[in-house]
């Protein structure tokens, strides 16, 4: 995993983005819809912010 990390971090973000979502569409298509949301609502959560109101902008 350390590896992976220090690959991403030598690329920039929208190339990194680019790199992983192939396999980040297939991980999330085996989850069932809690664990989906959950993954969702985590990357939209900001410290002192509000996961709804986040949520709708998706």
């Amino acid at each position: 995993m350390k590896d992976i990390q220090k690959i991403l971090d030598t690329m920039e973000p929208t190339e990194a983005l680019a790199a992983v979502t192939p396999q980040l569409k297939k991980i999330l298509s085996s989850l069932d819809q809690e664990a989906l949301i959950s993954f969702v609502t985590g990357l939209v959560d900001r410290p002192g912010g509000d996961k709804t109101s986040s949520m709708v902008n998706l």
